[in-house]
């Protein structure tokens, strides 16, 4: 596997699937940037794991296909603004999306 370091979210909540599953992954590499574990895993250096959210676009990007989807991994996103108002189109249009997903 190619794993992110320990610090990001999306290890913490795969480290806690692996526990419960008892599995321990045969660890190749472990980096900080989410583009470099994609582009190693394009290289075929090892499995990785990415967010579904964006998955075709990783597979489109890097070449590379989907193996499976792990139940319970989350990993979160969140949107920061300082003004109260949203202005911008695409980040009313994301936090519109978000909204229809997080409260129907």
């Amino acid at each position: 596997m190619l794993l992110q370091t320990t610090n990001a979210s999306l290890r913490q909540s795969l480290d806690q699937w692996f526990d419960v599953h008892r599995i321990e992954p045969s660890i190749v590499g472990e980096v900080e940037d989410m583009a470099m574990l994609q582009t190693l895993g394009e290289h075929g250096l090892g499995l990785f794991a990415a967010p579904t959210v964006v998955r075709r676009e990783i597979c489109r990007r890097h070449r590379v296909a989907r193996v499976g989807e792990l139940d319970r991994v989350r990993e979160r996103f969140y949107g920061i603004s300082v003004k109260r108002r949203i202005t911008d189109p695409a980040v009313r249009w994301i936090a519109d999306e978000a909204k229809k997903r997080l409260f129907t």
